[in-house]
């Protein structure tokens, strides 16, 4: 899917319509959706494994849940990274630590401390799940809930303006 959106953003950029502020008509626009949203499932997926594994406490998931996390993991990282070669492009700087931007850092950093707790205390599964959980939830603020803080007017990310 993000290979057909990211070959009609490049060979038929006229599809766009210009009345879209001039940040999101930037190249880096599709490519930073597009690798966020297949974080996204990656890291979904690794949630209901996780959730599997914490109901079903003999199951052996772990596994899967790490190679789920490590792919998401990298992803959300491109993302991040495509995210700020886009801010630097349309607003001149890299990282503004607006709600959006500090939710993502901070839902990074939840998932890297799970895969470290898996790579160096293997034996803390339980704990191991719940920090996928954890993470799915900050995951899930940085999508959505941001937009219900009160100072989202003053955020980069708020695309409707009236």
């Amino acid at each position: 899917m993000a290979t057909v959106f990211l070959a009609l953003n490049c060979f038929k950029p006229e599809i766009h319509d210009s009345s879209l502020m001039p940040a999101l008509q930037s190249a880096w626009f599709v490519p930073h959706v597009a690798v966020y949203m297949f974080s996204y499932a990656l890291l979904g997926c690794a949630l209901l494994l996780a959730l599997w594994g914490l109901c079903r406490r003999g199951a052996e998931v772990d596994d899967a849940i790490t190679q789920m996390l490590y792919g998401g993991v990298a992803f959300f990282t491109v993302g991040m990274f495509t995210g700020a070669l886009w801010a630097k492009q349309a607003w001149g700087y890299h990282w503004s630590w607006d709600p959006k931007e500090a939710w993502a850092a901070a839902t990074w950093m939840i998932y890297l401390v799970a895969i470290h707790l898996r790579l160096h205390s293997p034996k803390r599964r339980r704990l191991f799940r719940w920090l996928v959980v954890v993470g799915f939830c900050a995951l899930q603020m940085c999508w959505w809930g941001v937009n219900y803080l009160p100072n989202v007017e003053r955020s980069v990310h708020t695309y409707n303006t009236k």
